[in-house]
């Protein structure tokens, strides 16, 4: 499965991206010389994490197709209590472990328990979990279009429960739509990226 380093055009890509908020903030992250890698834009970024306020404080977040690992260290930055970041292609999960080491949030010191994943983001999904995430970023490549497939494994196996919220990063045209039983709480575009923060209907005894 492509990752986002297979993305068909790295030009103009920066060579770093910043933590924009909480203990990190100001942190770079580097953006290797890889095909295609796509960072989440700060403001997209910036705007999906004033969008959730403090409710960040304490969650546990599953960023999938981590890449540069922006999403997910974001969220450790702002006080989650757990992120896991799956990112399968071996370089960029390398420059994952070193970036974790060199902010010291692979230390038992770190108030967030950040894990690295390095595996296929569906056969993750597919093997389930005992215990549910609060947020899911699902960031994939955009030619591959994987919104719907990950979507589908992730309603299986225990990853959310009744109150997660799932936030989708995608072209501006031709976004996928929020999942059956799910509505758009939020969202925003940045040039011809989108962003959706989606959450369960209320009114649904059970979610999909």
């Amino acid at each position: 499965m492509p990752t986002k380093a297979s993305r068909s055009s790295a030009r103009g890509a920066p060579r770093s991206v910043r933590i924009i908020g909480g203990s990190l903030r100001g942190s770079k992250l580097p953006v290797l010389d890889a095909p295609g890698l796509r960072p989440s834009p700060d403001r997209l970024r910036e705007t999906l994490y004033n969008w959730l306020g403090p409710g960040v404080a304490g969650m546990r977040v599953l960023d999938l197709f981590s890449g540069t690992g922006a999403l997910g260290i974001e969220a450790a930055s702002r006080g989650a209590a757990a992120v896991w970041l799956v990112e399968r292609e071996r370089r960029l999960a390398a420059s994952l472990a070193e970036q974790l080491r060199r902010l010291r949030l692979d230390s038992t010191q770190s108030t967030t328990e950040v894990r690295l994943v390095e595996r296929d983001a569906l056969e993750l999904l597919e093997g389930g979990t005992d215990k549910p995430f609060d947020l899911v970023l699902i960031d994939p490549p955009f030619a591959a279009s994987l919104w719907d497939a990950t979507l589908q494994a992730l309603f299986k196996g225990g990853w959310l429960d009744s109150t997660s919220l799932i936030y989708l990063e995608s072209p501006a045209q031709g976004a996928p739509a929020a999942p059956p039983g799910w509505s758009v709480r939020r969202q925003s575009r940045v040039g011809e990226v989108l962003g959706q923060l989606c959450e369960r209907h209320p009114d649904r005894a059970e979610f999909q």
